[in-house]
């Protein structure tokens, strides 16, 4: 008896015992395929897969603009085995908005790691009358109300930009929230909306394409892949500023030494030279920190974002 005891101790203590991880990781992905979030997470996951030795698979769980996928991470067991990528919208935008949240995304969840930033674009239909951000300001003005931009969705941080100019160029505009940016973006490219905000990775291949119009940049410094554009304040409008950020986060309770692990492994991961041409291509760059510095950034962003929302009179139930 006390043999078959001794046994399965050790069993049990080899189970608790095993070297992070042991199984597979799922790293959900809060949106359909396709979008920004979708194709950093497609980036990251080999090379996570191969840094853990375990399969990291992408699970897209879209809905209710990210907060279904990101609410079954909120429930998940901190066991490490699952992940989820953040970004501006779901992390920081989202939250400011419901009048009845889930989720804090500080206190609900572990902040892991920032792994990467860039600006989002000012763009219109190629065939629009305005070839710059204050022709643009002009024609809205000239036609309060008659000038539609779209979204991923309202409360979105496509929506929240655009709300954001609207309010600091003083036009009338109407919002049109689409169930994704990809259909926000394939409209503004057949000129059934007049503008819409959207990151680098999304609309860079309509600009390339002749089908939409860049005309201004939201970061404080121009794009290297597009340099021509000036940046919000160049253009015209001082102070306008926004970063399309991504980071890795898991469910609260989540371990410090798997924490530190996924930070360290992350860290590595995206300033290797081809994960940094890669993040290049999408108009990002690698940006990583501890923990704690993620979630400052990360309170921080949701105090930007909760103050456009509530100046825009934005709220969801």
């Amino acid at each position: 008896m006390r043999i078959w005891l001794l046994i399965g101790l050790l069993l049990a203590g080899s189970a608790f015992g095993q070297a992070y991880p042991s199984k597979p990781i799922r790293l959900v992905v809060p949106f359909g395929t396709g979008g920004s979030n979708d194709i950093v997470a497609r980036l990251l996951a080999p090379k996570l897969s191969e840094s853990l030795g375990q399969p990291v698979v992408v699970e897209n769980r879209p809905g209710a603009g990210g907060t279904v996928g990101t609410d079954s991470v909120v429930r998940a067991v901190p066991d490490g085995t699952t992940l989820m990528i953040g970004a501006t919208s779901t992390i920081a935008a989202n939250v400011g908005l419901y009048l009845k949240r889930n989720f804090d995304p500080v206190k609900s969840l572990t902040p892991i790691t920032q792994i990467a930033d860039g600006a989002f674009l000012m763009a219109v239909p190629a065939s629009s009358p305005a070839k710059t951000v204050q022709e643009f300001i002009a024609l809205a003005r000239a036609n309060p109300g008659k000038i539609n931009y779209g979204s991923s969705g309202k409360g979105s941080s496509m929506h929240l930009t655009g709300e954001m100019f609207r309010m600091a160029a003083n036009v009338e505009m109407v919002h049109v929230p689409y169930k994704s940016g990809g259909a926000a973006i394939a409209d503004v490219a057949t000129d059934r909306v007049q503008l819409v905000y959207s990151d680098l990775a999304a609309l860079l291949p309509f600009v390339k394409g002749g089908t939409v119009r860049a005309l201004a940049v939201t970061t404080p410094k121009r794009s290297a892949l597009l340099p021509e554009l000036p940046t919000m304040a160049e253009a015209g409008v001082p102070g306008y500023e926004a970063t399309s950020w991504y980071g890795i986060l898991g469910p609260a309770g989540l371990p410090r030494d798997i924490v530190m692990k996924l930070n360290g492994e992350l860290a590595r991961i995206v300033h290797a030279p081809d994960m940094k041409e890669r993040f290049a291509a999408l108009g990002t760059e690698p940006v990583t920190g501890t923990p704690e510095q993620f979630a400052a950034y990360i309170v921080g962003q949701v105090k930007k974002w909760s103050a456009v929302s509530r100046a825009a009179g934005v709220e969801l139930e």
